[in-house]
């Protein structure tokens, strides 16, 4: 297609659209921009407007409009994911679902919920505190749900709890032409068919927008204990995961920090923790059987050099502590004005976790660039944040350098490249490299449901 004609096709599609939606279609520049960022650290790509939709009905019919005139559509939440995947990088329309917010439908007695996709996931468990239930999955920004199903984000609690893998049951969406599906059930489990509710999650936006979600839900427990574990090395804070996961331990979270990290959590939070290897742990129970777990890790980190745990069970307490591991990430930036953070991730078998990361900080010795890494010990996935200014073409070379390297150590030892960020436009290159033939089949899927390319083009796959 043309230049001349792929403007006459966008220009018709705007015109279609605001008849559609009046003032809820938006070109004002404002707007476009924040809505063509993430927070990463990639380069802003406008889209050409904004809509609002409002209903599952509205999406379908903005999309029939967009695929008759060619015009891409990338999906919108709330803009917290990290690798560029809300950035128009070529141009289109930015449909923003945060005002499809609503819970529809609570079912206590089977511990489900049905929401749809713009609800963020705060809202949602503020929503069933007085129902004894939450929902467990907690990537740290207060992300959309829908935007987490698209992503399959996982986070702190994923040790316990799983992903958004594990924890969609049902999901409606809305295809490259217009159509509307549904996936799934409200049934625990399904032989019916394709798996088309795990296909769309994780796809990014690529293969549908997903506008509702029927969730599983779990008890709030009776009783929560945190805790604080400082060790002696990398290595034996590792070592202590593994024998507590091998153990049985039912440990709902337990999050890894470097040194750098607890310097930069005690200057933004506030904290007074000791700068060495830590581990941030959590159990979920009874008083009597948080109390025994609790006394149980203790033991086991003693063996691997970890120093006598500080408890917290009151909830304040408690919130402040995984306030400070959820602001890390600013609290890296805040260590250093002025810089961005190139956040990337990896995961590698939990076995291998302490090779991944202090092969990683001794890359980091080597380099002018500071970068404090966290991770989601329990399931082998970790973070570096290189603090980088992206205009500045040595920064941004080093920073590609440091962060290549952890992938390509990530994928020899038998991980990926992406444990929950996903691959949006900065991980393009790797996605080969891990999945080889994979690739092809993947594209096929994408031409199959996408033929015209609409839908997020630029993400996950070049061009």
């Amino acid at each position: 297609m043309s230049e001349a004609a792929r403007k006459e096709g966008r220009e018709a599609a705007l015109m279609a659209l605001s008849a559609l939606l009046g003032a809820r279609l938006s070109a004002a520049a404002a707007i476009r921009e924040a809505h063509g960022r993430d927070e990463s650290w990639h380069a802003v790509a406008m889209p050409d407007a904004v809509a609002f939709a409002e209903t599952t009905d509205e999406v379908a019919a903005i999309m029939r409009i967009c695929a008759a005139h060619g015009m891409p559509v990338i999906p919108f939440g709330a803009g917290t994911s990290l690798e560029g995947h809300v950035s128009a990088v070529h141009g289109g329309l930015s449909l923003d679902l945060s005002r499809m917010d609503r819970i529809i439908e609570v079912n206590t007695a089977d511990l489900d919920v049905r929401v749809e996709a713009g609800i963020t996931r705060k809202v949602l468990n503020d929503y069933l505190r007085d129902t004894g239930l939450f929902f467990p999955i907690d990537p740290g920004a207060n992300a959309t749900l829908g935007g987490m199903a698209a992503t399959r984000a996982s986070g702190t609690n994923a040790v316990r709890y799983g992903t958004m893998r594990e924890n969609v049951l049902a999901l409606t969406a809305v295809m490259a032409d217009g159509s509307i599906i549904r996936t799934g059930t409200r049934a625990r489990k399904s032989s019916a068919g394709y798996d088309l509710t795990r296909l769309l999650i994780g796809s990014e936006g690529t293969l549908g927008i997903i506008t509702e979600l029927t969730l599983r839900l779990y008890g709030i427990p009776e009783a929560v204990r945190s805790g604080v574990v400082p060790f002696a090395s990398i290595e034996g804070a590792v070592d202590a995961v593994i024998e507590t996961i091998q153990s049985g331990l039912p440990v709902a979270r337990i999050e890894i920090l470097d040194p750098l990290s607890i310097r930069a959590c005690n200057a933004y939070s506030k904290l007074a923790l000791a700068e060495v290897p830590t581990l941030f742990v959590e159990f979920h129970g009874t008083e009597a059987s948080v109390a025994e777990q609790a006394d149980r890790f203790g033991a086991i980190a003693a063996g691997h050099g970890g120093q006598q745990a500080e408890w917290a069970s009151k909830p304040e307490d408690r919130t402040r502590l995984w306030e400070a591991r959820h602001n890390a990430y600013y609290a890296a930036l805040a260590f250093q004005p002025g810089k961005k953070g190139m956040v990337t991730d990896v995961c590698v078998p939990i076995s291998r976790l302490a090779e991944a990361i202090s092969g990683t900080l001794a890359d980091l010795e080597t380099s002018f660039l500071k970068a404090p890494i966290v991770g989601h010990a329990g399931d082998g996935n970790f973070h570096m944040l290189l603090l980088m200014d992206p205009s500045d073409p040595r920064d941004l070379a080093e920073a590609t350098r440091i962060h290549d390297l952890m992938v390509a150590r990530a994928l020899s030892l038998g991980g990926t490249c992406t444990g929950e960020h996903g691959i949006g436009e900065g991980k393009i290159k790797f996605l080969e490299a891990e999945h080889g033939p994979g690739v092809g089949v993947m594209r096929a899927i994408k031409q199959a449901l996408d033929p015209k390319g609409i839908l997020n083009p630029g993400k996950i796959f070049a061009g």
